[in-house]
């Protein structure tokens, strides 16, 4: 008897769960692409201590960023004279006391990309976001969104309207730990051709590789052409003919100039090599590279 009440709780909840489904995808694809982003990441379950009570766990409301730059966008380009538009609508289903804007036909372009640049949990569930709103004239303007979520996050509100405000201060640049200028050399050479596989396909990426590393190269190669205008460094030991002993490690900054039938763009590589059998092999490169079986494809 037990177990058979316990497979009917199981049918009903798989009913219920279809249910809302349905009912999420009767109201259309709006809908269901604000129920699919608003709902929390994960649900953790309560831990439990060695006496086997369970402990509580402090829920966390997900960050409402993503809702607060979808209705930024929808909210610039709706219009209170048409409240009738898509947008108009999205809008006003997201944040229902809000005003539209009335901008005068023609005189503003609509924005040309929208994005969440920073999230402020206030108290509770209401959050303060900020919205970059970039325009095709070149204008960039910061919005900020009030924003309030249920306790477990899975419905969110804008519940004020907008504010323009200054974007972020400009952080002070942290000073750079690549001081040593590397001649030409060894090191030079490998960290040139090792590029020049890399991003134009010329020669296989695995021959510039220390063992056990894997790294794969830009396919297809992007570029016709690399030149590497400067090579700086951490150690005072960089550079030169002679390849010091095994095992010895170098960190290097690479300053670049990558070409294509688009034009030059200017690049620049943190590498980290390593010295074998008088030799430089690329041990890392950022945070791309893993150690593995195998080699680049």
């Amino acid at each position: 008897m037990a177990a058979g009440a316990r497979l009917e709780v199981m049918r009903r909840r798989v009913r219920i769960s279809r249910a809302a489904v349905w009912t999420v995808i009767a109201a259309g694809p709006v809908a269901l692409a604000v129920a699919i982003t608003s709902t929390p990441t994960a649900t953790q379950a309560a831990p439990q201590d060695r006496s086997g009570v369970a402990q509580a766990v402090t829920a966390v409301a997900a960050d409402p960023a993503g809702y607060a730059q979808v209705f930024i966008s929808a909210w610039l380009r709706s219009s209170a004279e048409d409240t009738t538009t898509a947008q108009a609508r999205l809008a006003q289903s997201m944040a229902p006391d809000v005003e539209l804007p009335g901008p005068v036909p023609d005189a503003q372009p609509e924005p040309a990309s929208v994005t969440a640049v920073r999230s402020a949990h206030t108290s509770g569930g209401t959050w303060q976001v900020t919205v970059a709103a970039q325009f095709a004239d070149g204008t960039l303007r910061y919005f900020t969104v009030p924003v309030t979520t249920n306790t477990t996050g899975t419905s969110c509100t804008v519940t004020g309207a907008p504010a323009i405000v200054a974007g972020p201060d400009r952080a002070a640049p942290a000073d750079s730990p690549y001081t040593v200028t590397v001649p030409d050399g060894e090191l030079n050479r490998a960290v040139t051709e090792f590029l020049a596989a890399y991003l134009t396909g010329a020669g296989e990426v695995d021959r510039y590789l220390a063992p056990g590393i894997h790294l794969t190269a830009v396919s297809p190669a992007p570029f016709t052409a690399v030149t590497v205008r400067q090579i700086l460094a951490t150690e005072e030991a960089a550079g030169g003919e002679q390849v010091p002993g095994n095992g010895t490690r170098m960190h290097v900054q690479a300053t670049t100039e990558a070409q294509d039938r688009t034009g030059r763009w200017p690049l620049a590589y943190e590498l980290t090599l390593t010295a074998r059998s008088g030799r430089w092999e690329v041990a890392a490169l950022g945070s791309l590279t893993r150690r593995g079986g195998g080699g680049g494809s």
